[in-house]
């Protein structure tokens, strides 16, 4: 597999869900997941893991499509929980969040 057919795209702030188009114009809608594609145990890797791991190391931040494995890079400013970054708020022993700063 060569990186031309390694579909990179940027993910949108808060984007949980895939917008690649097929051939026919619909979108594919497929969840946007954490994809772990590098363990040093691991005896064999997919063409697929191999050339990610050329491409963006062993220990990037990276989100696969579910569906049709369209890869997704985070945006920085991305504070969603999609994105990793999200702000922790106390939460009160009902279970409820906070607003106290």
């Amino acid at each position: 597999m060569s990186t031309a057919l390694l579909k990179v795209k940027e993910k949108k702030p808060g984007q949980r869900a895939c917008d690649e188009k097929d051939a026919k114009g619909e979108i594919c809608v497929g969840h946007l997941k954490r994809w772990y594609f590098f363990d040093p145990h691991r005896l064999a890797f997919t063409p697929e893991e191999q050339e990610a791991r050329k491409e963006f190391g062993d220990t990037a931040e990276v989100y696969r499509c579910e569906r049709c494995h369209t890869i997704y890079r985070p945006v920085s400013g991305d504070l969603s929980t999609a994105g990793q970054k999200y702000q922790a708020r106390p939460v009160n022993i009902l279970g409820a969040f906070s607003r106290k700063k």
